[in-house]
């Protein structure tokens, strides 16, 4: 007996497509193709972070949103226009972050088609390939340097007013405007007598996206060039967070404060983590129920289903014989509303089994480690270190968000652009620091021993005055 909580095959049985989003999106396609590659990403964005998800195009038996829609246009740039670029398709080449993207993207998609073996679970798996795959390599080519990194947060920060503007509108005429072009309700969310705005993606979703953007925006704003934007940003995002009502959008809001508030203790960074990861076994150890279990105990607005989430993680590491290998299709029989997979862990682990989140995780992981080598390197420039710093927070705020939301199609697209600019961001450290070596190096090679006639071979010769250098710093 199949699982009752998941379908396959359904959804739209007819196209759904407002005219006015028709013109949008074909508008947007044309200037992702025509406009030049530091450019494009802004009506990239701009489209995806507009229009409903629920915008779609019905071929058949087959779904293409808006989303998949503009992916496939951005693809085609990427596969098309590569020789009008510098750079090649991704600066600074394909990295660790990449490679772990690829394999988790690839993973998720070989063991879920394995744990169901239907065809119409196959399609449907395929569509989610394209959304993340395709989605996070459109991104990671459309941003190319720094100064897209710049333009991209300011268009982050043009959405967050727009979105900001329209959910505040929600809570004063209780209506939806994004429900009039359909794909989303034009009634808003109620619980417990409050109004839980929700914008273009949904209550919690929205808040989120807009939680875990602070870092970006505050780091726009200290550049001194684009402090309109960024303030615009700022108020936008906090709209956001307050008119959703949500806990799990307060927690991306404390978590990209929090990580800012690491930056004075940068270079103590491995004795804090040794730390928190010693002090949570420690209370492991010394409370009665698991260590987490405080995640029962986060409620920030008097309405939030921490207990459920608590369940959640609880049941997950319980039945992990069940779900290691191939992932897990019945996990609603675990408990009273287990369908509801509101972690991004547990949603990875369910679908894709231990490998899968493995890679995930791997892809927070590698992040952090770049941003940490990078910060290192340009630690005598305090703007590019505060960039990297606050990439980190930015990245930090999404891991909290996980705990307590599951990120679907619309949301990947915010995490994505953060993982280009970490991408391009410690690439552009790392030219700094070879260009800045590079001279002094060259003195030292001259007297170098193989450029005096020695046995040495020249290679063998500059590797000695390499280490001799750095020795010497």
């Amino acid at each position: 007996m199949e699982p009752q909580n998941i379908r396959f095959g359904g959804g739209a049985t007819e196209t759904l497509l407002h005219p006015l989003v028709a013109v949008w999106m074909l508008i947007a396609i044309v200037l992702i193709l025509t406009f030049p590659r530091k450019t494009a990403i802004t009506p990239f964005l701009l489209a995806v972070f507009t229009i409903p998800i629920g915008q779609v195009v019905v071929l058949g038996s087959l779904h293409f949103t808006v989303l998949r829609i503009l992916i496939l246009a951005g693809l085609a740039r990427v596969a098309f226009f590569r020789g009008l670029s510098r750079g090649g398709k991704f600066p600074g080449g394909f990295n660790a972050v990449d490679q772990v993207v690829v394999l988790w993207t690839i993973s998720a998609l070989t063991i879920l088609s394995l744990q169901w073996m239907r065809m119409d679970a196959l399609i449907h798996n395929l569509g989610d390939f394209l959304d993340a795959l395709g989605g996070y390599l459109v991104v990671r080519s459309l941003i190319p340097d720094g100064a897209a990194i710049r333009r991209t947060i300011k268009v982050l920060a043009a959405i967050c007013a727009i979105q900001g503007a329209c959910m505040i509108n929600e809570q004063i005429t209780h209506l939806n405007v994004f429900g009039y072009l359909g794909g989303t309700s034009l009634a808003v969310t109620v619980r417990d007598g409050v109004i839980r705005s929700g914008g273009v993606m949904g209550c919690i979703y929205a808040g989120v996206f807009a939680g875990v953007l602070i870092p970006l925006f505050l780091w726009l704003w200290t550049e001194g060039k684009s402090r309109m934007a960024a303030c615009a940003g700022l108020a936008g995002a906090t709209a956001m967070v307050i008119t959703s009502h949500s806990s799990t959008s307060w927690m991306a809001f404390g978590g990209s404060l929090v990580g800012l508030g690491f930056w004075p203790l940068r270079k103590r960074m491995r004795l804090i983590r040794w730390g928190f990861a010693l002090t949570l076994v420690a209370l492991h150890l010394v409370m009665k129920a698991p260590v987490w279990a405080l995640i029962a105990r986060v409620d920030l607005t008097g309405s939030s289903s921490s207990d459920h989430r608590y369940h959640l993680v609880d049941s997950c590491i319980r039945h992990f014989g069940d779900w290691w290998l191939l992932g897990y299709k019945y996990y609603n029989l675990w408990g009273w509303d287990m369908w509801d997979t509101c972690n991004q862990f547990v949603a990875v682990a369910l679908t894709g089994g231990l490998l899968t989140l493995v890679f995930y995780i791997a892809i927070f992981k590698r992040s952090f480690g770049a941003i940490g080598t990078a910060r290192k390197q340009v630690s005598r420039d305090r703007a590019q270190e505060w960039l990297l710093w606050c990439l980190g927070a930015d990245l930090f705020a999404n891991v909290v968000a996980s705990f307590g939301i599951n990120y679907m199609a619309q949301l990947l697209m915010s995490l994505f652009p953060l993982l280009a600019c970490i991408s391009v961001a410690t690439f552009e450290a790392r030219q700094v620091t070879v260009r800045s070596v590079e001279p002094l190096g060259q003195e030292q090679f001259a007297f170098a021993p193989g450029a005096a006639g020695t046995d040495l071979p020249l290679n063998e010769s500059r590797e000695e005055a390499r280490h001799s250098f750095f020795e010497a710093r």
